[in-house]
């Protein structure tokens, strides 16, 4: 079967099982490999991108529910060479231990700032469930505060 959507900003088909789930879309069969497989029962978020500007755990979400839609991954976040406010708070804030959930995590944060661009420890807590097995919980949440300080300074 055939799945038409819209990847990071440009028109994508993929001819594959429409129970196949996205994440495996996305890294098997167009080559994106920057979202990662963590659980497969879509608990821990390594796995979390986009659709529709809502972030979405992929491991379990069959492609076919993406049929016309925005999906975005970790990949389209940046704008050519320049990383988001996102990422870059996160080099900032030396998020990364290990580095394997922080794509998930850092989805996950775009999509809340999107929503929420003042959020407070508790916003974030509620948001953010991604699991870290680094345990730089702290230094999310300090990342997250320092883009929300940024773009009220930029109003």
């Amino acid at each position: 079967m055939t799945t038409t959507f819209t990847l990071n900003g440009a028109g994508v088909t993929a001819e594959v099982d429409p129970d196949m789930p996205l994440l495996w879309v996305v890294r098997d069969h167009l080559g994106l490999t920057g979202t990662k497989f963590g659980c497969g029962i879509a608990a821990c978020g390594a796995c979390t991108m986009h659709v529709d500007g809502v972030a979405t755990r992929t491991c379990v979400l069959p492609v076919s529910a993406v049929e016309g839609a925005r999906v975005t991954t970790i990949e389209g976040v940046s704008n050519g060479e320049n990383l988001s406010p996102v990422q870059q708070a996160w080099l900032d804030h030396q998020v990364p231990q290990c580095g394997y959930c922080q794509s998930g995590m850092i989805m996950a944060a775009e999509a809340l700032l999107a929503e929420n661009p003042k959020p407070t420890d508790d916003d974030i807590d509620a948001a953010i469930t991604n699991i870290c097995r680094c345990g730089t919980y702290d230094r999310v949440r300090a990342a997250i505060h320092s883009v929300a300080k940024q773009k009220g300074e930029a109003l």
